[in-house]
């Protein structure tokens, strides 16, 4: 059965076609600058990628070329071919504690939900409508980032605010990266043959932790929205709110602009100088320069802190989990956090965390007291299984 996973975004929309239920990668790609001048495509397949520019003026578009090619390159014969789309849903609030079928009630759940996401579902139900008018009888599915979460406590997720609040205008910690963190949760406990106290440290351009038990979040480091937690590359993270009226006085500008810059021109790439791509920093940190050396000093240590706090919380984690960009391709993170957690006991073996990049493996020593390992994640294949286990009902 053939599966799609879809990301839709404001201008653009990412996409997997997967074999299911093997899970075997068949062709992926991304279009991009959809609604803009100059829109382009990419799709990889049978290990070459082909890069186009096309008009795109909207998501049907961008639907119509992608499946004239896939035609037109012999994947595949017929549109029928297609048994299920799988769509990323960034904002699932407390309405979904897991994947479920499309239809007009879920559709108008996630329309209610767009003030909590304006960016992300607005563009994810615009992707559901695209699909829907070229492949119209296909069953499409949505996968939310903030499933995983909704098992964590009231203790974990209520903000020490009026509850009013809570209950009337649903101002509570969600969480993301919720299906990054499952399929962690997943692997590790199919490949050590039991429900494990793990730390899951998606580390990328966004980045978040989770403390997991039993195959279930504890807790997780993102808040009402993707900004809150970690120091990421252009977000800032925890930050004292005081400095909003403060900064919108001093700088003149609305809150809404001073968040904007909160996300995009914060992190690392206003500590450093340099860029929100930690290649680029890590390339200037090795040549010594100051600013990068401090970047990545406060980088890690907002991670250990998390990291240190869950530990706690899980009454000692078993197993410390880097994945992502930055987690599973950047030995330097991953020392300057291990390094900073001697205090908990862990231990990594310098070699190994060199040798790690992109690929499953354990990085700590015998003696480390949490076992610390590098994991690849999956969030596409997370999102076909999920389509793939709902449509063959």
């Amino acid at each position: 059965m053939k599966i799609l996973s879809v990301n839709a975004g404001s201008s653009s929309l990412k996409f997997t076609l997967f074999e299911m239920p093997d899970e075997k990668v068949i062709v992926s790609g991304t279009f991009e600058k959809i609604g803009l001048e100059s829109s382009i495509y990419t799709i990889k397949y049978n290990g070459e990628k082909i890069k186009k520019e096309c008009v795109l003026n909207t998501h049907k578009d961008a639907v119509n070329v992608l499946m004239s090619e896939l035609i037109s390159m012999n994947i595949i014969k017929s549109y029928d071919e297609i048994e299920g789309i799988g769509h990323r849903i960034v904002q699932g609030a407390d309405r979904f504690d897991k994947s479920v079928l499309v239809t007009d009630e879920v559709c108008k759940d996630i329309e209610e939900l767009i003030p909590l996401a304006p960016l992300h579902n607005k563009a994810h139900l615009i992707g559901i409508e695209s699909f829907k008018e070229v492949l119209n009888d296909v069953k499409q599915v949505v996968v939310f980032d903030t499933a995983f979460h909704q098992t964590m406590k009231e203790s974990e997720y209520l903000y020490p605010l009026p509850m009013e609040w809570a209950n009337k205008y649903g101002v509570r910690k969600y969480g993301f990266h919720g299906t990054s963190h499952r399929f962690i949760s997943e692997f590790m406990n199919g490949y050590l043959k039991k429900d494990a106290k793990i730390i899951s440290c998606h580390i990328g351009n966004g980045a978040s932790i989770c403390a997991i038990e039993d195959g279930k979040c504890k807790d997780t480091s993102m808040g009402f929205t993707p900004l809150a937690g970690l120091m990421m590359g252009t977000r800032c993270g925890d930050i004292d709110v005081s400095v909003v009226p403060y900064l919108c006085e001093k700088l003149n500008i609305s809150a809404e602009q001073l968040v904007n810059k909160f996300n995009k021109e914060s992190g690392l790439l206003a500590i450093t100088g340099v860029s929100s791509d930690l290649r680029d920093v890590e390339d200037e940190y090795l040549k010594g320069n100051q600013r990068c050396v401090l970047g990545l000093d406060m980088y890690s240590k907002k991670i250990v802190n998390y990291i240190s706090m869950y530990n706690t919380l899980l009454g000692g984690a078993e197993y410390i989990v880097f994945t992502a960009g930055v987690g599973e391709n950047s030995p330097i993170v991953r020392g300057l956090v291990c390094d900073k957690l001697k205090a908990i006991g862990v231990e990594i073996d310098k070699d190994l965390n060199e040798e790690m990049f992109g690929k499953f493996g354990e990085i700590s020593t015998s003696n480390s007291k949490i076992k610390v390992f590098v994991v690849p994640t999956d969030e596409e294949v997370m999102i076909a299984r999920d389509t793939f286990d709902l449509v063959k009902e």
